[in-house]
């Protein structure tokens, strides 16, 4: 049985409620959900957006393992953590450097590349086979390990504009046609979400415009822009609008919320197959009809208001850059002028990650990589070869700072081993370092022994199942190319405090900790540069005796049967934990929890998977799932599009390799 069977045997609908999306990329899935929950597979928000200065941002989601990510405030924190990357940026370069890694770097020259082609022109370096070389770029070969690329974004054909088309065109069926004859073409047109049958003068069911775009070509990028006009009058609503793209079958392959500037929505994806699309145009509140067939299946009325929309094929500026890359090699980028995206696709074309945001402000403040840009990422290289970069979404001028580094373990030396301390003693702690209130006493873990049913003689036994379980994640699955050692606090004195020794926390509550969340990181450290940091994994949601068993449900106790060896399935599931924690510290962020591929970074909300509940739904029986860090597309909810080799991450942020 597959995990998404699984998932559907336990409880579809309660997962997926659990999904949200940050408003910035367009999100897409390697899968094409539909129905009533295809929103929030794709990453739409379910949860009224908070308006400054009444802001209710709980615990940073981007470093907590959320039972209910619904309730994240995600447009919060995408603008908190950008301030705190500017901020951080600034810092970098007012505060001269100690850590070697970054003397390295600022002490050489960096290369300087001024894009080649014309400005004004579309059509040079707008392919991968045709991206401009930095061959002087890397960290071999006497390459340098820093460059500065200026270029400029051409603007686009002029749009042309076409008829809306009367209403209903609130369905796949009955879509306004868009001809887009060729690349480098636009087509622009107004209308209004709300005149429709089934607006707020209507059936109430919510209103949609759909429209049709023929004969796409796989590959070609198509863009959607969307843009709502301007009210003299701020106390008058106006649309915040949703864009989704479906193909001819009535799958929901992407959606994108928020532009990353404004509430409009800008959807800029490559089409995966030759064919028939459909976009739809709705509003954030109203969601996404539940059969896009049926134009009266809407969930209710939303915002109202017009807009304008324009469609291009190939139509935007997108410049290529190629360079070098070698396995282990952790690239920054971050680009700012009138750039808003950037991209890194691998040797084989694959994109590997496209940001629209600076999330650089979850960086521990020991980490070299840039940031401070309109766009910036970080990728650990797992497949060394000729690597592109693209910048695109936008028309102008553009300045890109690209930094590579070797990961933390290579600079540190040969006899640096990376210990993680596993504290199972409770005791006071300062919460301040997860954006708590400061020092809290949490109770220790045989506090929780009762409420999973285990005696307190089982104590032993628990602990050393959660050892187990985070040795296998951390050390025996790479094969010895790791230098780890896993410590506990029932066995060995406490090394906290000591040179590269991180530490997990596993006790307490959210009432003491002040914390709502299973569990929580203190960065997201892309080359484990900080080898210093501190994680929580709170045990009451854990342990909780009550609840349905679905796969929103963290508890263990849901899932346990007569049959069930629950010391063995709490080691499982709270080592995962544990090691889903570690591996934000080793430079992972989350990846999708409601595909069907399992990762231990997959984000909360779909506990049955992550936890490795196996096929007969029971926990701590034989035919439970081992779950390990792998390869998985972003979460997203955070913004990120492409795919994430949390192995490699991990592998190379504990690397035995010199």
């Amino acid at each position: 049985m597959t995990h998404r069977r699984i998932l559907t045997a336990l409880g579809t609908a309660s997962a997926l409620a659990g999904l949200l999306l940050l408003s910035g990329p367009t999100a897409a899935v390697p899968r094409s959900p539909t129905g009533p929950h295809a929103a929030q597979e794709l990453g739409l928000a379910q949860v009224t957006k908070a308006q400054a200065p009444h802001r209710v941002h709980g615990v940073n989601p981007y470093l907590g393992l959320m039972s209910a990510p619904q309730k994240a405030d995600w447009a919060y924190w995408r603008a908190k953590l950008a301030a705190d990357g500017k901020r951080r940026a600034a810092a970098l370069k007012e505060t001269p450097a100690t850590d070697p890694r970054a003397l390295e770097v600022q002490n050489t020259e960096p290369v300087f590349v001024d894009e080649q082609e014309p400005v004004r022109t579309l059509g040079g370096n707008d392919r991968i086979g045709a991206a401009e070389e930095l061959a002087r770029f890397g960290t071999s070969g006497g390459r340098a390990p820093s460059a500065r690329v200026v270029g400029t974004l051409a603007e686009g054909p002029a749009p042309i504009q076409f008829d809306a088309g009367p209403e209903d065109n609130g369905s796949i069926r009955k879509a306004t046609l868009v001809t887009l004859p060729g690349p480098q073409t636009r087509r622009t047109t107004t209308a209004k979400i709300g005149d429709g049958p089934h607006g707020s003068g209507g059936d109430k069911k919510g209103d949609f415009d759909f429209y049709r775009i023929n004969s796409a070509k796989a590959g070609q990028r198509l863009l959607v822009d969307l843009t709502t006009p301007a009210s003299a009058d701020a106390t008058i609503p106006k649309l915040d609008s949703v864009v989704v793209l479906w193909d001819k079958t009535g799958d929901a392959i992407a959606l994108n919320d928020d532009d990353g500037e404004t509430l409009d929505s800008m959807l800029a994806v490559n089409i995966p197959a030759d064919g028939e699309y459909y976009v739809s145009v709705g509003a954030y509140d109203s969601q996404m009809p539940e059969d896009p067939f049926n134009s009266g299946s809407g969930p209710g009325v939303g915002s109202e208001g017009a807009y304008s929309i324009t469609f291009g094929l190939d139509a935007d500026d997108v410049d290529f850059y190629r360079l070098d890359l070698r396995p282990g090699d952790v690239l920054g980028a971050s680009v700012s002028g009138s750039a808003r995206e950037i991209s890194v696709r691998d040797p084989g074309h694959h994109l590997r990650i496209t940001s629209r945001q600076d999330q650089s402000g979850i960086y521990p403040p020991t980490s070299p990589l840039p940031g401070g840009g309109n766009a910036v990422l970080a990728h650990v290289v797992d497949d060394g070869g000729p690597h592109t970069i693209a910048i695109s979404s936008g028309a102008g001028r553009y300045d890109l700072t690209l930094q590579v580094y070797r990961p933390g373990p290579e600079a540190r030396g040969a006899s640096t081993v990376q210990t993680i301390f596993l504290d199972f003693d409770g005791a006071q702690v300062n919460t301040r370092i997860w954006g708590g209130t400061g020092v809290r006493t949490l109770s220790p873990f045989r506090a929780f022994l009762g409420r999973w049913g285990l005696r307190s003689e089982q104590e032993k036994a628990a602990i050393d199942a959660i050892v187990r379980s985070v040795r296998e994640n951390l050390e025996h699955d790479f094969g010895g190319r790791v230098a780890i050692r896993v410590l506990n606090s029932r066995d060995n004195r406490d090394p906290w405090g000591e040179p590269n020794v991180s530490r997990v926390v596993i006790g307490g509550t959210a009432d003491e900790s002040g914390l709502s969340t299973v569990g929580i990181s203190q960065s997201v450290d892309p080359g484990n540069f900080d080898t210093e940091e501190s994680a929580l994994i709170l045990l009451d949601e854990l342990s909780n005796p009550a609840g349905a068993r679905i796969t929103t449900n963290p508890s263990l106790v849901a899932y346990f049967a007569t049959e069930s060896d629950r010391v063995r399935f709490v080691g499982q599931a709270v080592g995962n934990a544990v090691s889903h924690e570690a591996g934000h510290f080793f430079g992972s962020w989350h990846t999708a929890a409601y595909d069907e591929t399992a990762d231990i970074m997959d984000q909360g909300g779909n506990f049955v998977m992550l936890w490795g509940v196996g096929p007969d739904g029971h926990g701590g029986t034989d035919d439970d799932l081992d779950v390990d860090f792998g390869k998985d597309v972003f979460n997203p909810a955070e913004g990120f599009v492409g795919s994430q080799a949390t192995a490699a991450n991990t592998e190379w942020g504990l690397s035995a390799q010199r």
